[in-house]
């Protein structure tokens, strides 16, 4: 009986990889437009992609030039979740800020609740640069993985 349990073991564990893992990126845009004319969402890929069809590798005696196709790179499966601008016709708005933060809160609990272990969070902003520039978004890439 013994035996038998060990056979079993060994072929399971010939069929798993130890060392899989996948990784997930979640971004959430953020407008801050002033007049809160901006877009803001939850960015969620529902697709996979594989960079390798879309890379090139350059050298010196071979710099031909990639000529992968943008519309085979575009994901069409995402999931969208809408937030609300940092900004209103009055100026910048707190209750908005904390609107984002209970729906972010929820995606980030609900990736957790699917086997997701949230590993690196990173954050950037292009904001207002003079009178004539009224863009700006505040854009937060949270990065998960899973064995």
């Amino acid at each position: 009986m013994k035996n038998i349990l060990c056979v079993i073991c060994i072929a399971l564990l010939g069929f798993i990889d130890a060392n899989a893992q996948q990784f997930k990126v979640i971004t959430s845009v953020e407008s801050i437009v002033p007049s809160g004319i901006g877009r803001s969402r939850i960015i969620d890929a529902q697709e996979d992609k594989d960079f390798e069809e879309f890379t090139s590798e350059q050298t010196e005696e071979d710099n031909t030039r990639n000529k992968s196709k943008r519309g085979a790179i575009r994901v069409k499966n995402f999931e969208e979740t809408k937030l609300l601008n940092f900004y209103n016709i009055a100026g910048i708005r707190f209750q908005n800020i904390a609107a984002n933060d209970a729906l972010i809160s929820s995606k980030l609990t609900a990736m957790a609740q699917d086997g997701w272990e949230l590993v690196f969070v990173t954050s950037g902003v292009e904001a207002d640069a003079g009178q004539n520039d009224g863009q700006g978004i505040f854009i937060t890439r949270y990065v998960f993985k899973k064995e």
